[in-house]
Protein backbone atom coordinates (compact mmCIF):
# COMPACT_ATOMS: atom_id res chain seq x y z
CA UNK A 1 0.00 0.00 0.00
CA UNK A 2 1.25 3.29 -1.17
CA UNK A 3 1.75 6.06 1.56
CA UNK A 4 -1.14 8.35 -0.53
CA UNK A 5 -3.58 5.56 -0.17
CA UNK A 6 -2.18 5.34 3.97
CA UNK A 7 -2.95 8.94 4.12
CA UNK A 8 -6.39 8.55 2.61
CA UNK A 9 -7.07 5.83 4.86
CA UNK A 10 -6.17 7.65 7.67
CA UNK A 11 -8.20 11.01 6.87
CA UNK A 12 -11.50 8.74 6.65
CA UNK A 13 -10.87 7.21 9.79
CA UNK A 14 -11.33 10.58 11.11
CA UNK A 15 -14.91 10.69 10.10
CA UNK A 16 -17.94 9.00 11.33
CA UNK A 17 -19.97 7.51 8.59
CA UNK A 18 -23.06 6.93 11.06
CA UNK A 19 -24.66 10.41 9.82
CA UNK A 20 -25.01 9.01 6.26
CA UNK A 21 -27.11 5.73 7.98
CA UNK A 22 -29.00 8.56 10.42
CA UNK A 23 -29.64 11.00 8.52
CA UNK A 24 -30.83 9.86 4.93
CA UNK A 25 -33.54 10.49 3.41
CA UNK A 26 -33.40 6.68 1.41
CA UNK A 27 -34.04 3.51 3.39
CA UNK A 28 -30.93 1.82 4.67
CA UNK A 29 -30.42 -1.72 5.92
CA UNK A 30 -28.39 -4.51 7.15
CA UNK A 31 -30.19 -7.81 6.24
CA UNK A 32 -28.61 -11.05 7.61
CA UNK A 33 -29.50 -14.50 5.36
CA UNK A 34 -31.59 -15.78 7.95
CA UNK A 35 -34.21 -12.94 6.83
CA UNK A 36 -33.93 -10.93 9.63
CA UNK A 37 -32.69 -7.07 9.39
CA UNK A 38 -29.89 -6.36 11.42
CA UNK A 39 -30.34 -3.03 11.21
CA UNK A 40 -32.38 -0.56 10.00
CA UNK A 41 -32.25 3.49 9.69
CA UNK A 42 -34.63 5.75 10.67
CA UNK A 43 -35.85 6.26 7.40
CA UNK A 44 -37.30 2.90 7.46
CA UNK A 45 -38.85 3.26 10.84
CA UNK A 46 -40.08 6.82 9.57
CA UNK A 47 -41.82 4.71 6.21
CA UNK A 48 -42.93 1.62 7.88
CA UNK A 49 -44.51 3.25 10.83
CA UNK A 50 -42.71 0.91 13.53
CA UNK A 51 -40.04 0.92 15.87
CA UNK A 52 -36.75 -0.84 15.02
CA UNK A 53 -37.17 -2.99 17.96
CA UNK A 54 -40.22 -4.43 16.05
CA UNK A 55 -38.53 -4.34 12.63
CA UNK A 56 -35.90 -6.50 13.80
CA UNK A 57 -37.69 -8.78 15.92
CA UNK A 58 -39.70 -10.33 13.16
CA UNK A 59 -38.88 -11.83 9.57
CA UNK A 60 -38.50 -9.76 6.78
CA UNK A 61 -41.14 -11.19 4.32
CA UNK A 62 -43.70 -10.45 7.57
CA UNK A 63 -43.99 -6.70 6.33
CA UNK A 64 -43.88 -7.24 2.94
CA UNK A 65 -47.00 -7.23 0.60
CA UNK A 66 -48.81 -10.78 0.65
CA UNK A 67 -48.50 -11.10 -3.07
CA UNK A 68 -45.26 -10.00 -3.40
CA UNK A 69 -43.22 -12.63 -0.74
CA UNK A 70 -43.18 -15.19 -3.62
CA UNK A 71 -41.28 -12.76 -5.90
CA UNK A 72 -39.19 -11.83 -3.61
CA UNK A 73 -37.90 -14.50 -2.43
CA UNK A 74 -37.17 -15.91 -5.69
CA UNK A 75 -35.07 -12.86 -6.53
CA UNK A 76 -33.83 -13.05 -3.21
CA UNK A 77 -32.00 -16.45 -3.58
CA UNK A 78 -29.45 -15.40 -5.87
CA UNK A 79 -28.25 -13.12 -3.62
CA UNK A 80 -27.24 -15.72 -1.01
CA UNK A 81 -24.93 -17.04 -3.20
CA UNK A 82 -22.97 -14.01 -3.46
CA UNK A 83 -24.89 -12.31 -6.94
CA UNK A 84 -25.80 -8.29 -6.39
CA UNK A 85 -30.02 -7.91 -6.98
CA UNK A 86 -30.47 -4.29 -8.61
CA UNK A 87 -33.63 -2.26 -9.81
CA UNK A 88 -35.92 -4.57 -8.07
CA UNK A 89 -39.47 -3.12 -6.92
CA UNK A 90 -41.50 -4.63 -4.34
CA UNK A 91 -44.01 -4.01 -1.95
CA UNK A 92 -45.08 -3.26 1.63
CA UNK A 93 -47.42 -3.00 4.08
CA UNK A 94 -46.84 0.22 7.12
CA UNK A 95 -48.00 -0.87 10.50
CA UNK A 96 -51.01 1.85 9.25
CA UNK A 97 -51.99 -0.68 7.34
CA UNK A 98 -50.80 1.64 3.69
CA UNK A 99 -49.13 -0.02 0.58
CA UNK A 100 -45.57 1.25 0.30
CA UNK A 101 -43.47 0.91 -3.07
CA UNK A 102 -39.70 0.63 -2.83
CA UNK A 103 -36.79 -0.05 -5.71
CA UNK A 104 -33.80 -2.01 -4.00
CA UNK A 105 -30.28 -2.35 -4.61
CA UNK A 106 -28.65 -5.40 -2.31
CA UNK A 107 -25.07 -6.40 -2.41
CA UNK A 108 -24.44 -9.44 0.01
CA UNK A 109 -21.28 -10.30 1.84
CA UNK A 110 -21.13 -13.51 1.82
CA UNK A 111 -18.40 -13.99 4.69
CA UNK A 112 -20.15 -12.09 7.19
CA UNK A 113 -23.70 -13.63 5.88
CA UNK A 114 -24.79 -10.02 5.64
CA UNK A 115 -27.24 -8.11 2.82
CA UNK A 116 -25.80 -4.92 2.90
CA UNK A 117 -29.35 -2.62 1.17
CA UNK A 118 -30.48 0.66 0.22
CA UNK A 119 -34.28 1.27 -0.87
CA UNK A 120 -36.24 4.29 -2.62
CA UNK A 121 -39.64 5.11 -1.80
CA UNK A 122 -41.31 5.18 -5.19
CA UNK A 123 -44.83 5.06 -3.75
CA UNK A 124 -45.84 8.88 -5.56
CA UNK A 125 -44.01 7.73 -8.50
CA UNK A 126 -46.33 4.40 -8.92
CA UNK A 127 -49.61 6.35 -7.97
CA UNK A 128 -48.60 8.63 -10.72
CA UNK A 129 -48.10 6.31 -13.29
CA UNK A 130 -51.52 4.54 -11.86
CA UNK A 131 -53.30 7.90 -12.79
CA UNK A 132 -51.08 8.42 -16.00
CA UNK A 133 -52.29 4.60 -16.97
CA UNK A 134 -55.78 5.35 -16.00
CA UNK A 135 -56.00 8.79 -18.37
CA UNK A 136 -54.06 6.34 -21.20
CA UNK A 137 -56.68 3.78 -21.07
CA UNK A 138 -59.49 6.40 -20.99
CA UNK A 139 -58.34 8.43 -23.77
CA UNK A 140 -57.75 5.18 -26.52
CA UNK A 141 -61.38 4.34 -25.02
CA UNK A 142 -63.16 7.25 -26.17
CA UNK A 143 -60.61 7.73 -29.33
CA UNK A 144 -62.25 4.12 -30.73
CA UNK A 145 -65.80 4.68 -29.33
CA UNK A 146 -65.20 8.50 -31.75
CA UNK A 147 -63.41 6.29 -34.35
CA UNK A 148 -65.81 3.69 -34.69
CA UNK A 149 -68.46 6.22 -34.79
CA UNK A 150 -66.96 8.41 -37.05
CA UNK A 151 -67.31 4.74 -39.41
CA UNK A 152 -70.75 4.07 -38.56
CA UNK A 153 -72.11 7.07 -39.62
CA UNK A 154 -69.80 7.26 -42.48
CA UNK A 155 -71.14 3.79 -43.09
CA UNK A 156 -74.66 4.48 -42.67
CA UNK A 157 -75.12 7.93 -44.10
CA UNK A 158 -73.38 5.73 -47.69
CA UNK A 159 -76.00 3.26 -47.57
CA UNK A 160 -79.34 5.60 -48.63
CA UNK A 161 -76.83 7.94 -50.59
CA UNK A 162 -76.68 4.57 -53.15
CA UNK A 163 -79.89 4.21 -52.88
CA UNK A 164 -80.91 7.52 -54.30
CA UNK A 165 -77.87 7.12 -56.67
CA UNK A 166 -79.42 3.68 -57.75
CA UNK A 167 -83.31 5.21 -58.26
CA UNK A 168 -81.50 8.26 -60.39
CA UNK A 169 -80.49 5.74 -62.48
CA UNK A 170 -83.46 3.60 -63.29
CA UNK A 171 -85.16 6.79 -64.00
CA UNK A 172 -85.59 7.39 -67.74
CA UNK A 173 -85.12 11.47 -67.47
CA UNK A 174 -85.86 11.53 -71.58
CA UNK A 175 -89.75 11.08 -71.09
CA UNK A 176 -89.56 14.42 -68.86
CA UNK A 177 -91.14 17.51 -70.89
CA UNK A 178 -90.26 19.69 -68.69
CA UNK A 179 -86.61 21.52 -69.07
CA UNK A 180 -86.99 22.74 -65.34
CA UNK A 181 -87.75 19.55 -63.53
CA UNK A 182 -85.08 17.95 -65.79
CA UNK A 183 -82.68 20.33 -64.66
CA UNK A 184 -83.39 19.79 -60.94
CA UNK A 185 -83.37 15.99 -61.27
CA UNK A 186 -80.21 16.13 -62.69
CA UNK A 187 -78.52 18.45 -59.90
CA UNK A 188 -80.13 16.12 -57.26
CA UNK A 189 -78.22 13.52 -58.92
CA UNK A 190 -75.08 15.65 -59.38
CA UNK A 191 -75.65 16.49 -55.53
CA UNK A 192 -76.10 12.67 -54.59
CA UNK A 193 -73.03 11.58 -56.50
CA UNK A 194 -70.93 14.29 -54.66
CA UNK A 195 -72.18 13.47 -51.24
CA UNK A 196 -71.27 9.25 -52.39
CA UNK A 197 -67.63 10.43 -53.13
CA UNK A 198 -67.28 12.47 -50.30
CA UNK A 199 -68.11 10.10 -47.98
CA UNK A 200 -65.87 7.25 -49.72
CA UNK A 201 -62.89 9.63 -48.98
CA UNK A 202 -63.80 10.78 -45.74
CA UNK A 203 -63.52 6.39 -44.96
CA UNK A 204 -60.80 6.33 -46.90
CA UNK A 205 -58.88 8.77 -44.96
CA UNK A 206 -60.15 7.46 -41.17
CA UNK A 207 -58.48 4.60 -42.53
CA UNK A 208 -54.86 5.84 -44.09
CA UNK A 209 -54.84 9.02 -41.71
CA UNK A 210 -52.33 7.51 -38.99
CA UNK A 211 -49.88 6.66 -41.90
CA UNK A 212 -50.39 9.92 -44.03
CA UNK A 213 -49.47 11.81 -41.14
CA UNK A 214 -45.99 9.67 -39.70
CA UNK A 215 -42.60 10.57 -41.38
CA UNK A 216 -41.05 7.57 -42.52
CA UNK A 217 -36.61 7.66 -43.09
CA UNK A 218 -34.43 4.52 -44.37
CA UNK A 219 -33.59 4.21 -40.30
CA UNK A 220 -30.07 2.16 -39.30
CA UNK A 221 -31.22 -0.80 -37.19
CA UNK A 222 -27.82 -0.71 -35.53
CA UNK A 223 -28.27 2.92 -35.06
CA UNK A 224 -31.29 2.83 -33.13
CA UNK A 225 -29.99 -0.07 -31.03
CA UNK A 226 -27.04 1.74 -30.15
CA UNK A 227 -28.59 4.85 -29.08
CA UNK A 228 -30.38 2.96 -26.60
CA UNK A 229 -27.76 1.15 -25.25
CA UNK A 230 -26.35 4.08 -24.97
CA UNK A 231 -29.21 5.45 -22.98
CA UNK A 232 -29.63 2.57 -21.08
CA UNK A 233 -26.00 1.78 -20.33
CA UNK A 234 -26.14 1.87 -16.21
CA UNK A 235 -29.50 -0.37 -16.30
CA UNK A 236 -27.02 -2.98 -18.59
CA UNK A 237 -24.27 -3.25 -16.83
CA UNK A 238 -25.77 -3.61 -13.27
CA UNK A 239 -28.22 -6.49 -14.86
CA UNK A 240 -24.69 -8.13 -16.94
CA UNK A 241 -26.99 -8.52 -19.79
CA UNK A 242 -25.56 -9.21 -23.13
CA UNK A 243 -26.80 -8.76 -26.81
CA UNK A 244 -26.01 -11.22 -29.25
CA UNK A 245 -26.91 -9.25 -32.49
CA UNK A 246 -27.39 -10.50 -36.28
CA UNK A 247 -27.97 -8.05 -39.41
CA UNK A 248 -26.93 -10.16 -41.95
CA UNK A 249 -30.93 -10.21 -43.85
CA UNK A 250 -30.68 -6.18 -43.75
CA UNK A 251 -29.25 -3.34 -42.13
CA UNK A 252 -32.05 -0.67 -42.67
CA UNK A 253 -35.46 -0.64 -42.72
CA UNK A 254 -38.02 2.45 -44.12
CA UNK A 255 -39.55 3.42 -40.65
CA UNK A 256 -40.18 6.62 -38.31
CA UNK A 257 -37.16 7.02 -36.13
CA UNK A 258 -39.09 7.80 -32.92
CA UNK A 259 -41.40 4.68 -33.52
CA UNK A 260 -38.35 2.43 -33.80
CA UNK A 261 -36.30 3.25 -30.52
CA UNK A 262 -39.75 3.33 -28.75
CA UNK A 263 -40.08 -0.11 -29.91
CA UNK A 264 -36.23 -1.09 -28.98
CA UNK A 265 -36.65 0.91 -26.02
CA UNK A 266 -39.77 -1.27 -24.49
CA UNK A 267 -38.61 -4.40 -26.29
CA UNK A 268 -34.90 -4.39 -24.52
CA UNK A 269 -36.09 -2.71 -20.81
CA UNK A 270 -38.81 -5.61 -20.87
CA UNK A 271 -35.92 -8.16 -20.91
CA UNK A 272 -34.03 -6.55 -18.61
CA UNK A 273 -37.06 -6.07 -16.29
CA UNK A 274 -37.93 -9.55 -16.79
CA UNK A 275 -34.73 -11.20 -16.41
CA UNK A 276 -34.91 -14.41 -15.14
CA UNK A 277 -33.37 -14.62 -11.53
CA UNK A 278 -30.93 -17.24 -12.04
CA UNK A 279 -29.14 -16.54 -15.47
CA UNK A 280 -28.24 -13.02 -16.49
CA UNK A 281 -30.58 -11.84 -19.54
CA UNK A 282 -29.15 -12.60 -23.34
CA UNK A 283 -31.11 -10.49 -25.85
CA UNK A 284 -31.07 -11.85 -29.45
CA UNK A 285 -32.14 -9.76 -32.51
CA UNK A 286 -31.93 -10.97 -35.96
CA UNK A 287 -32.89 -9.55 -38.85
CA UNK A 288 -33.35 -11.68 -42.65
CA UNK A 289 -36.01 -11.35 -45.53
CA UNK A 290 -38.55 -14.01 -46.00
CA UNK A 291 -41.19 -14.25 -48.35
CA UNK A 292 -39.95 -10.76 -49.31
CA UNK A 293 -40.45 -9.01 -46.52
CA UNK A 294 -37.96 -7.49 -43.87
CA UNK A 295 -38.61 -9.47 -40.60
CA UNK A 296 -36.99 -8.88 -37.47
CA UNK A 297 -36.75 -11.39 -34.42
CA UNK A 298 -36.13 -10.26 -30.83
CA UNK A 299 -35.86 -12.81 -28.31
CA UNK A 300 -34.50 -12.92 -24.79
CA UNK A 301 -34.32 -15.88 -21.75
CA UNK A 302 -36.00 -14.37 -19.34
CA UNK A 303 -38.77 -15.71 -17.05
CA UNK A 304 -41.45 -15.45 -19.84
CA UNK A 305 -45.02 -16.17 -19.37
CA UNK A 306 -47.98 -18.27 -21.44
CA UNK A 307 -48.36 -16.65 -24.69
CA UNK A 308 -50.68 -19.14 -25.96
CA UNK A 309 -53.09 -18.37 -22.82
CA UNK A 310 -52.78 -14.70 -22.92
CA UNK A 311 -52.63 -14.47 -27.04
CA UNK A 312 -56.14 -12.64 -26.73
CA UNK A 313 -54.64 -9.87 -24.62
CA UNK A 314 -50.93 -9.38 -25.09
CA UNK A 315 -50.56 -6.58 -27.27
CA UNK A 316 -53.73 -5.00 -24.97
CA UNK A 317 -53.85 -1.81 -22.70
CA UNK A 318 -53.01 -1.91 -19.21
CA UNK A 319 -52.57 -6.14 -19.88
CA UNK A 320 -50.06 -7.73 -17.65
CA UNK A 321 -48.92 -11.07 -17.23
CA UNK A 322 -46.36 -10.41 -14.31
CA UNK A 323 -48.30 -9.16 -11.59
CA UNK A 324 -45.70 -9.30 -8.43
CA UNK A 325 -42.92 -6.96 -10.64
CA UNK A 326 -43.31 -3.79 -12.18
CA UNK A 327 -45.55 -4.48 -14.67
CA UNK A 328 -47.77 -1.39 -16.47
CA UNK A 329 -49.33 -2.90 -19.45
CA UNK A 330 -48.02 0.10 -21.62
CA UNK A 331 -45.32 -0.93 -23.22
CA UNK A 332 -46.50 -4.12 -25.48
CA UNK A 333 -49.86 -1.91 -26.35
CA UNK A 334 -47.20 1.03 -27.71
CA UNK A 335 -44.75 -1.62 -29.63
CA UNK A 336 -48.15 -2.87 -31.31
CA UNK A 337 -49.34 0.48 -32.18
CA UNK A 338 -45.65 1.67 -33.52
CA UNK A 339 -45.57 -1.28 -35.95
CA UNK A 340 -48.95 -1.85 -36.75
CA UNK A 341 -49.76 1.72 -37.54
CA UNK A 342 -47.19 1.43 -40.30
CA UNK A 343 -48.42 -1.14 -42.10
CA UNK A 344 -46.68 -4.12 -39.90
CA UNK A 345 -46.70 -7.06 -38.28
CA UNK A 346 -45.65 -8.28 -34.71
CA UNK A 347 -46.06 -11.67 -33.28
CA UNK A 348 -44.95 -13.04 -29.57
CA UNK A 349 -44.19 -16.51 -28.36
CA UNK A 350 -43.51 -16.86 -25.06
CA UNK A 351 -43.01 -19.98 -22.66
CA UNK A 352 -43.09 -19.75 -18.76
CA UNK A 353 -39.08 -19.66 -17.54
CA UNK A 354 -37.65 -20.24 -20.99
CA UNK A 355 -38.16 -16.96 -22.56
CA UNK A 356 -39.91 -14.67 -24.78
CA UNK A 357 -39.70 -14.15 -28.79
CA UNK A 358 -41.23 -11.44 -31.22
CA UNK A 359 -41.25 -11.56 -34.84
CA UNK A 360 -41.85 -8.10 -36.29
CA UNK A 361 -42.59 -8.31 -40.16
CA UNK A 362 -42.42 -4.95 -41.57
CA UNK A 363 -44.40 -3.52 -43.90
CA UNK A 364 -43.09 -2.58 -48.04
Amino acid sequence: MTLNNCNKLNVLSDYSLDPFFELSHDLLCIAGFDGYFRRVNPAVCKVLGYTEEELLSKPISHFQHPDDREITKKYREPILNGKPLTNFENRYITKQGDVVWFAWTSIPVENDELIYAIAKNITYRKQQEAERNQLLSELSKNNSRLKQLNYSTSHDLRAPVGNLISIFSLMDVSQITDEETRLFIEMLKKSAEDLKMTLDEYVDGLKNRDSRLIELTEVQIMSVIGSIRHTLDSLIKESMTTFRIDQSGFETVKFNPKYLESVFLNLITNSIKYAHPERNAVITIKTEIKNGKKRLTFSDNGIGFDSEKEKENVFGLNQTFHENRDSKGIGLYLVYNHITNLGGRIAVDSKVDEGTTFVITFAD
